[in-house]
């Protein structure tokens, strides 16, 4: 999801997370370098931005928090240790070193595909699985990660914005538009819609914080209009109606997907890219998220 993956902040912008129960967060920060947030449902995650890229999609500069945000995310398995879930947004020549390293050390990989159409330089997504002691799996997402020019280093404090958010962003219009309520973060609008149902992977529940939840991203694209992208999460019913309300809206689709592997329910993933004025675009949405079950 929306990956691209802001979106977090949305589940857990109103109060304070309390301290995932039965992570040693301490440990996890240290074996990879930087420390993460703790997330609704006993998670926590740390977010990787690719602050390093410059990757545009025709006249848009594409923001890291808008579409280009690899993370992990640590989950206590009680005795059976810990899971760790994510997405790294990858060059294509980043891909197969990435990929050897996580295998090494006994990570799965569960998808691999393109997020976004059209853009320059070419990005794509690998989705990872692993298990076992919590400060281990960090250490190997690490390494894995100095298989590319991923920046392992800590996050600048994040700039909040109100109603309306840097670089024109009209996130207040946007928000009354689409029917949902996020956060500003410098300068792009998150919002995520959970699923009902209870979503395992290989047995293990994940909450929406750990990508289950449909993620959509807005920023400026100047002269008054905003680009909208992320990831609509959908049972097999739900494909072809989200498809055709984002068509009939002049949203491209952009990729269709799984992210998991042994999945229940089955789900599948759709991107999209959405480029106009904030109010039509935001409106199109919102007619796609109506297809979706509450």
């Amino acid at each position: 999801m929306i990956s691209t993956v802001v979106l977090f902040s949305t589940l857990s912008a109103q109060t304070p997370t309390p301290k995932p129960a039965g992570l040693d967060t301490a440990a996890i920060d240290k074996a990879i370098g930087k420390s993460g947030t703790a997330m609704p449902g006993d998670v926590y995650r740390v977010a990787f931005p690719r602050t390093d890229l410059n990757v545009t999609v025709g006249a848009v500069k594409v923001k890291a928090g808008f579409a280009l945000g690899s993370w992990a995310a640590f989950k206590s398995l009680g005795v059976n240790g810990t899971a760790a879930h994510g997405d790294l947004v990858l060059t294509d020549t980043e891909i197969n070193p990435v990929i050897s390293a996580l295998q090494q050390h006994n990570f799965e990989i569960t998808a691999l595909h393109n997020h976004l159409i059209n853009e320059s330089p070419s990005v794509m997504y690998l989705h990872f699985w692993g298990k076992g002691d919590a400060a281990t799996l960090a250490a190997g997402l690490k390494d894995a990660l100095s298989k590319s020019k991923t920046p392992i280093v800590p996050s600048p404090a994040p700039v909040a914005t109100g109603g309306v958010g840097d670089g024109g962003l009209p996130a207040d219009q946007i928000q009354q538009a689409i029917g949902l309520k996020g956060t500003v973060t410098n300068g792009v609008l998150a919002l995520s819609q959970p699923r009902p149902e209870t979503i395992q992977m290989m047995g293990v529940t994940l909450p929406p914080s750990m990508g289950m939840a449909t993620a959509i991203n807005f920023q400026s694209a100047g002269g008054g209009k905003v680009v909208a992208t992320g990831d609509f999460v959908m049972l097999a019913d739900e494909v072809n109606k989200v498809a055709r309300a984002l068509r009939q809206h002049d949203i491209a689709v952009t990729a269709l997907h799984n992210h998991m592997l042994h999945g229940s329910p089955e789900l599948y993933f759709m991107h999209f890219w959405g480029e106009g004025d904030p109010t039509a675009v935001a409106s199109g949405l919102k007619a796609a998220l109506g297809e979706l079950r509450k």
